[in-house]
């Protein structure tokens, strides 16, 4: 089974992001540390982690915490 990203707008609804898919998921999460901020200045305000369809979690804010 793959992990992947699912990239929202501020509103909840799908933004186009990386097509990237992951063996496990520390890959994805180590990917994600890696590249959240160049998706939130690309306009993606949330993601959820995915395994196959099933959400393993999220979704997860990519604001800063001020």
């Amino acid at each position: 089974m793959d992990y992947r990203w699912r990239y929202q707008d501020a509103q909840g609804r799908e933004v186009d992001g990386p097509d990237e898919t992951f063996a496990d998921q520390t890959d994805a999460e180590d990917w994600f540390s890696a590249q959240w901020q160049e998706l939130a200045d690309a306009g993606v305000a949330q993601v959820t982690l995915l395994r196959s369809e099933a959400e393993v979690y999220g979704p997860m804010s990519l604001a800063s915490a001020e």
